[in-house]
């Protein structure tokens, strides 16, 4: 499917004001970026770069003013979320090197404490895709999923303990359940068609069967339409921005995903 996402910020700057933002989707084995629009008013030198996770990211200082960001991108997609029931655990041994960090504890993710948890939670199911699965039923049934409830995120304990959320969070759960098997799991951040209520969204991939899977425990019948703008161990290192100085929020966010083509004909 075709899909034309964009997304709007405007900010007032006091100072001249440090810039770091994850704006830019890039192609890959679950998306082809057909076309693509990034703008800034008023225009400033941007340096873009490669993070650690194989992300996008600008560089840029923001003047003081009034300072919008525009982006916008048609991004070929998958029609649908390719599910593999009976996908193998990958022993740790067999995992690729760029894989291995997404076992390890991560700020928001404190995935030693959740063992005995995660062991209930997919008991008798076979290891690897399906005891995923198991985890995303569970949250689903389990952890209240509440669109714009926080601002802030919270880690897989306090979400755990809370027992809501919003999506970050429940992706934070998931991910610390998944690497307390041994299991790779990370975030993933960007849009998703039909979203209600639209905003940015965040899920999360296991590493099974040899490849990335998407669950989304949000959803309650598995969904099209994702587009990845970054993944990394949880939500500090896939902030769609991040400014530093005195703070400064959006009067302004703005996020629209449309449908351009459909895979039905």
């Amino acid at each position: 499917m075709l899909l034309r996402t964009s997304c709007d910020f405007i900010f007032e700057i006091t100072v001249p004001t440090p810039f770091i933002t994850m704006l830019r989707p890039r192609s890959g084995t679950k998306q082809w970026i057909a076309r693509e629009e990034y703008r800034l008013v008023p225009s400033v030198p941007v340096y873009e770069f490669t993070d650690n996770y194989s992300n996008l990211c600008q560089r840029l200082v923001a003047p003081p003013g009034t300072f919008e960001i525009h982006t916008a991108a048609e991004v070929v997609t998958e029609g649908r979320i390719e599910q593999a029931h009976g996908a193998p655990f990958v022993e740790i041994q067999n995992l690729p090197d760029d894989v291995l960090i997404y076992l390890l504890p991560s700020r928001y993710c404190e995935s030693e404490l959740f063992f005995q948890m995660a062991t209930e939670i997919t008991a008798g199911k076979l290891p690897g895709y399906d005891q995923v699965a198991a985890i995303e039923s569970w949250l689903r049934e389990t952890i209240r999923y509440v669109p714009g409830s926080s601002d802030t995120p919270i880690s897989a304990v306090g979400v755990n303990t809370r027992q809501s959320g919003v999506c970050r969070d429940l992706s934070h759960l998931g991910i610390a359940i998944c690497r307390s098997l041994s299991i790779p799991a990370r975030l993933v951040v960007g849009y998703l068609y039909n979203l209600e209520p639209m905003d940015m969204h965040a899920w999360f991939e296991a590493y099974v069967g040899g490849r990335w899977y998407t669950f989304d425990a949000t959803q309650t019948v598995a969904s099209s339409g994702y587009v990845i703008i970054g993944v990394g161990r949880d939500a500090a290192d896939v902030a769609v921005y991040n400014q530093f100085g005195p703070p400064v929020y959006p009067s302004v966010q703005s996020v629209d995903v449309r449908l351009v083509e459909s895979d039905t004909p």
